[in-house]
């Protein structure tokens, strides 16, 4: 008895044990790692030439203009592809809301681009986008519109990389919203009906609320994962032209051999940007969601 109670006690324990010791080794080793360089000037061929510099990185992190842009384009990046991703996917989930052979085909169409290699995406928008021989500005001289130079001008380049990190994304988020309108009872619509309320109002004031809970899970993931764009990035526009789409990954990535020290700070200040986002999020708008 004493030695199945001693199990019965210790067997979840043991359970997570296998995750535990992955997060140990993955999650949280490195991230203590990369306080800790983050507070050295840093020799990659010397270590015993690396020195503590304390919080020297930090300043200077703060008193360089470029991170400041690199912050800026960051911010512009999520922004939109948060705003657009999340509209775009509310209006196609609610058109796809009813259960049909031809929705069911919709469904796994847009969902595709998900479940596509980022690097395949990149390449294949690149050529989309060539100014030359291009399928888009081909397209706009068709409608005799003027074509855009999309990613060789610093005025389009970041609205080009957010085009596409929003059409790979929708499909995924589409998806998500709609599993939660089928988990909405339908005697409230019906309930609705008899009160002889618009869709406006239905749509505002039951379904957003309904699935809020979804919408807000959506928005923190789709927050953090933009902030942390990299692979877009690298492949289409290599942070240029004259730094137009350099986030702040990126941004970290070019420090990443001259000085792992600055890169190691800045890493970190992203780090706390996304967990003050997160909060501010939590504190703010989890009031607003109802859950059932």
């Amino acid at each position: 008895m004493n030695k199945k109670k001693i199990w019965e006690t210790v067997r979840p324990y043991f359970m997570i044990a296998p995750a535990m010791i992955g997060i140990i080794l993955f999650v949280i080793y490195p991230v203590l790692y990369l306080v800790k360089l983050s507070f050295y000037k840093y020799n990659l061929l010397n270590k015993d030439k690396s020195k503590f510099v304390g919080l020297d990185n930090f300043k200077e992190i703060f008193s360089r203009e470029d991170f400041y842009d690199s912050l800026f384009t960051t911010v512009i990046y999520t922004v939109g592809v948060v705003f657009l991703t999340l509209a775009i996917s509310i209006l196609i989930a609610v058109w796809l809301k009813k259960k049909t052979r031809f929705n069911d085909i919709i469904q796994a169409g847009i969902f595709t681009p998900h479940i596509i290699s980022i690097v395949s995406v990149s390449l294949v928008w690149m050529w989309l986008m060539e100014p030359s021989h291009g399928i888009l500005n081909f397209l706009l001289k068709a409608v005799g519109l003027p074509a855009m130079p999309w990613l060789q001008s610093s005025s389009t380049s970041l609205l080009s990389v957010i085009i596409v990190s929003v059409w790979q994304g929708i499909g995924y988020y589409t998806l998500i919203i709609v599993a939660a309108l089928h988990g909405v009872n339908p005697q409230i619509y019906e309930a609705a009906e008899l009160d002889n309320a618009n869709k406006f109002d239905v749509f505002f004031r039951i379904t957003l609320p309904l699935i809020s809970p979804q919408l807000f899970f959506i928005l923190i993931i789709m927050t953090i994962g933009s902030f942390k764009v990299f692979d877009t990035v690298k492949i289409m526009t290599g942070g240029g032209p004259n730094g137009s789409t350099t986030t702040l990954v990126y941004y970290i990535y070019e420090f990443r051999s001259n000085s792992i020290g600055y890169a190691s700070a800045t890493g970190v200040v992203l780090m706390g940007i996304i967990a003050i986002l997160t909060f501010v999020y939590f504190k703010v708008l989890s009031k607003k969601v109802h859950y059932q």
